[in-house]
């Protein structure tokens, strides 16, 4: 990555569901730097790439400022949230 190309920093936070609803019985999180000119389908393939969930089918909803992967065959979800 390019020193001058500025980045964002994303919270990605891994956990279980129950009912559809983030359950957090367990949680996993990491926070990442991401270059700005990124969004939408890119953050959510760099993200799964680094929580080790690339190989699940998942669905998206995108608000803007939090990323929802839901991988409703495992009962989990996995949120991207802009911190900066």
């Amino acid at each position: 990555m390019n020193q001058g190309t500025p980045c964002l920093r994303w919270q990605l936070e891994h956990t279980d569901t129950f009912g559809g609803d983030a359950n957090y019985s367990w949680v996993n999180r990491e926070d990442v730097m991401i270059p700005s000119q990124y969004s939408g389908p890119w953050v959510v393939r760099r993200a799964k790439e680094i929580m080790g969930l690339t190989q699940l089918q998942h669905t998206t909803a995108d608000f803007g400022d939090c990323i929802r992967v839901d991988f409703k065959q495992h009962n989990q979800v996995l949120f991207i949230t802009l911190i900066s």
